[in-house]
């Protein structure tokens, strides 16, 4: 099983049981040291005591990528990559995705518990209530050059933010944390349709309160454009916009929420912080998934082309882009959603081409034995980019999207650490290999 498994509960306190030791012979001096054991880990720190002499630093554990080494402990998000589950809270993302909104789920990702009904309805009107952005962010929008990537556009306006709500440094009061919060989700949804609105050099529509969260981002992004859809496609795509939403909002310590943690130990304010997690989603190698997918599926071209470019991947010439997963060696649980989700997209819009190709190379890697032994099968990106491009959006903005969804899981995150009883700032160490000492040779003897 991948990650901490849950620990026991008792009164809804994480029990402190005894799971044991860790015995371990350093080889080196014969000496035998016993590591306590909880959650099914050992502490780091109590590698330090193992030396081979007593003025030595001590021992370090040494985890390139962080593969298997738990920064944090967190009631947010369980992922079994083993069995392909994923939960927010203890609920499935199958039943989240098919019975909830998306502020639904960001209710429950920030507070711990999916919403009443009155609770929903006052949470719904926060977060239209501060649907408008700053005053100051359209003028910010309008320094950048017209071929700015919207994702950098992006960064740079949720960092902003920072500057002009100071009340947010303020982070030991939980109910200034509170209101940074609804604040940026009301208004990011708004800013980052004015993103993509800047780069096309059009208007800022204001937004509507009277809208559902999804609605008035696609009314906001659309608004007097070829793509704005009418009422019928727009309640579709908003249910669709939703559940992606939903798919994305969190995914445990991968390195987009890690970022934002490493920059919050600092006690940074929640714009920087959820402005440097957007900056790490903006590398392609975490957030460009699903526009390489597309990528792929244009290179491949037809359905006929696709035995040779199978060939080339098991033959170590091509990758498969979409497949496999750092977490998931089964089944991505998201990428079943995403699946019917393409189905009722394309009710509404024309058909993407590209998912014929989609589905004839998933059908082949789940019958053939090289994909199967490797255990590689289709993530949530390998369909997502087919439904974004059905809908309108151009490819710059999947990261943006992907960014709209995961801000609810950062925040959470975010107030989860601000609360943590063990936060420190963040200082990891390092295995030198440099020289032990050089000289400095004077300049003209150099």
């Amino acid at each position: 099983m991948l990650g901490i498994r849950t620990p026991v509960l008792v009164g809804g306190e994480e029990a402190d049981l005894d799971e044991g030791k860790l015995t371990i012979t350093d080889s080196r001096t014969g000496e035998k040291y016993s590591l306590p054991i909880k959650n099914s880990s050992v502490r780091a720190i109590e590698l330090r005591q193992i030396r081979e002499d007593p003025d030595e630093f001590g021992m370090l554990s040494y985890d390139p990528g962080y593969t298997n080494t738990a920064s944090c402990t967190s009631r947010i998000t369980f992922i079994d990559g083993d069995r392909g589950i994923l939960r927010y809270r203890g609920f499935p993302i199958e039943d989240l995705a098919q019975s909830c909104t998306f502020t639904e789920v960001a209710f429950l990702l920030l507070n711990g518990n999916l919403p009443l009904q009155n609770e929903l309805e006052a949470w719904n009107r926060e977060l239209a209530g501060h649907s408008h952005p700053h005053e100051k962010v359209r003028q910010l929008l309008d320094g950048f050059l017209p071929d700015a990537h919207p994702m950098g556009v992006l960064v740079s306006a949720v960092a902003a933010l920072s500057t002009y709500y100071p009340d947010a440094k303020q982070i030991g009061c939980a109910s200034t944390r509170r209101l940074q919060q609804v604040r940026l989700l009301g208004q990011l949804p708004t800013i980052a349709a004015y993103v993509y609105r800047k780069s096309r050099g059009r208007s800022y529509p204001d937004p509507d309160p009277e809208l559902s969260y999804s609605e008035n981002f696609i009314r906001t992004l659309w608004s007097g454009t070829r793509h704005e859809p009418g009422p019928r496609a727009a309640t579709v795509l908003a249910r669709a916009l939703d559940r992606l939403f939903i798919l994305h909002a969190d995914h445990e310590q991968n390195c987009s929420t890690s970022a934002m943690r490493q920059v919050s130990s600092s006690n940074a304010d929640p714009y920087v912080s959820v402005a440097s997690a957007a900056a790490a989603l903006y590398g392609p190698l975490h957030g460009g998934a699903n526009e390489a997918v597309l990528g792929m599926l244009d290179e491949i071209g037809s359905i006929s082309a696709i035995p040779a470019f199978m060939r080339q991947v098991k033959a170590g010439e091509r990758r498969l882009m979409g497949f496999g997963h750092r977490v998931y060696k089964n089944y991505d649980p998201r990428a079943r959603i995403v699946r019917s989700i393409a189905d009722e997209v394309f009710e509404v819009t024309e058909r993407n081409p590209r998912i014929d190709l989609a589905m004839e190379l998933e059908r082949i890697a789940l019958e053939d034995e090289y994909f199967i032994k490797r255990r590689l099968y289709p993530n949530v990106d390998f369909y997502s980019g087919i439904i974004y491009q059905a809908m309108g959006f151009s490819r710059d903005m999947f990261t943006v999207l992907f960014a709209l969804g995961r801000a609810a899981g950062w925040l959470s995150h975010w107030e989860e650490f601000m609360r943590d009883s063990e936060k420190r700032i963040a200082r990891p160490r390092q295995i030198y290999l440099g020289p032990d000492r050089t000289d400095v040779v004077p300049m003209g003897d150099r």
